[in-house]
């Protein structure tokens, strides 16, 4: 019996396994940086600040939303170095920038170094989101693509957890301490892994292509299977090769492209505006203001707990479930639990009493549903819906499309929240998470177990004249 054109019987996914375990510490140190802001936002407003004084709400939100800013031109960096140098030096220049983070807030604290470290966060953010999934998909077989794809969220929710746990009881410079090292590590690690197949094979090192199969596959390198996959890989490069550059305009011009492409927009505005996000970096303000009295900083571990639930729950379905159900799951799931906080917060300013447990109840279920399906899906997805010569160049641009809007929604949630109170805000995700289980359910195709051939053939309406080819 064959999965995906292997095998059970022969090879293995042990290195498969392994290399993208260690590319996703990138996104384990994005982790770590993404939570550090909530931990240590008590500590900056406080007259400990390492800055000498205490940091206001308009200094903190700007830190905060530094990185959802910086992650736009971190894609537009990446998005021509990626298809030129290739995913493995792309990564590793990833890890460096994370690195010179830790360094910068390491030095003497001011508001501006905090500001520009988050922004080096952020142009490294925009590599993770737009390298790291592309990569896996890129490396891995089909019967365990969408299991591999789903750890870089499992990554980030650890990382989060390791700084939540740290920050609330540990001090500013101890925390740094300990994380500094982690992007190194990495840095040095990845210099051993291969690159992209899909990548060697385009510039022309098939020989190493082949080897590299055979490493990540457990096969020998004159196996049928492995030179089977070559060959495809090698024939959608001529294919590709001998068409026009590929510009936006033919994207746009190609039935399954253009539609793929309107599709993935879609889906990243409704991912990137759910609500997710704002609770991620307002975690302890909003669980302090629940009513509970157990200390903020513990109930914020239960923030990433959650969210490394949801995508255990993710990695253990998706594969068998499909990319559609879960996303539906999590966006309808999230409708309700945004609502039932919106309400009873607005019942508690008309005068009546809710019990706090509640909110924070719900809040957790709008965590679990983030970190298993609104946030892993769409970017295992995309690497899926794109054929090789498109992926690169689309994804950057839904990758700044996200970046972009995760950033006007937490500047946006922080004036709401201080203006007219949390429930506007809460209410507004409500239809936004509404218009994600609509888009997900009725709009988006489903991409499990299909190779892109196949996704495009239905994208096009049965066979698309100009779509001819499955590539990897």
């Amino acid at each position: 019996m064959t999965v995906s054109g292997f095998s059970e019987s022969k090879g293995h996914t042990r290195v498969q396994w392994a290399v993208t375990i260690l590319c996703n510490m990138s996104l384990l140190t994005y982790g770590l940086q993404c939570g550090w802001v909530s931990p240590m936002t008590k500590i900056l407003q406080s007259q400990e600040s390492p800055t000498g004084r205490p940091l206001t709400d308009t200094e903190i939100s700007w830190i905060a939303s530094a990185p959802a800013l910086a992650g736009v031109a971190g894609v537009v960096l990446f998005l021509p170095f990626v298809d030129r140098y290739g995913r493995k030096l792309s990564i590793i220049i990833m890890n460096f920038l994370q690195a010179f983070v830790w360094i910068v807030k390491l030095m003497p604290a001011s508001t501006s170094s905090l500001i520009v470290a988050r922004v080096f966060c952020g142009l490294a953010g925009g590599g993770c989101f737009h390298i790291v999934p592309m990569y896996i998909k890129e490396i891995a077989q089909d019967s365990i693509r969408g299991t591999l794809a789903s750890i870089f969220v499992l990554a980030q929710s650890a990382g989060i957890f390791m700084m939540y746990a740290m920050g609330g009881f540990l001090d500013y410079y101890t925390v740094l301490w300990i994380v500094v090292g982690i992007p190194i590590l990495t840095l040095g690690l990845f210099c051993k892994a291969p690159e992209s197949p899909s990548f060697l094979v385009s510039v022309g090192k098939t020989d190493e292509a082949a080897a590299t199969l055979a490493l990540l596959r457990g096969m020998d390198v004159e196996d049928k299977e492995i030179q089977k996959e070559l060959d495809d890989i090698k024939r959608d490069d001529e294919y590709f090769k001998s068409i026009p550059d590929i510009s936006i305009i033919t994207v746009f011009k190609t039935k399954a492209w253009r539609k793929a492409f309107l599709i993935m927009v879609m889906v990243i505005l409704v991912h990137a505006t759910n609500g997710g996000y704002s609770i991620l970096n307002y975690a302890s303000i909003l669980l302090s203001d629940s009513g509970v009295t157990i200390s903020p900083e513990l109930q914020s571990l239960s923030i990433p707990i959650c969210m490394i639930v949801g995508s255990l729950m993710t990695m253990a379905t998706i594969d068998r479930l499909g990319r559609k159900p879960i996303l539906g799951i999590a966006f309808s799931t999230s409708a309700v639990a945004f609502a039932s906080i919106a309400t009873s917060i607005l019942l508690k300013r008309f005068g009546y009493s809710t019990p706090g447990w509640i909110n924070v109840t719900m809040l957790m279920i709008c965590v679990c549903c983030y970190g298993g399906g609104v946030s892993p899906i769409p970017f295992i997805v995309m690497p899926e819906i794109f054929n090789f010569q498109i992926r690169a160049k689309l994804i950057g641009y839904l990758v700044m499309l996200a970046w972009f809007m995760s950033f006007i929604q937490l500047l946006a949630f922080g004036v709401l929240t201080s203006s007219y109170g949390a429930h506007v805000g809460f209410f507004i995700f409500v239809g936004l998470n509404i218009l994600g289980t609509v888009v997900a359910l009725v709009i988006m195709p489903e991409t499990k177990g299909k190779n892109v051939e196949q996704i495009e053939r239905e994208l096009a309406g049965e066979v698309a004249k100009d779509v001819e080819k499955e590539v990897y």
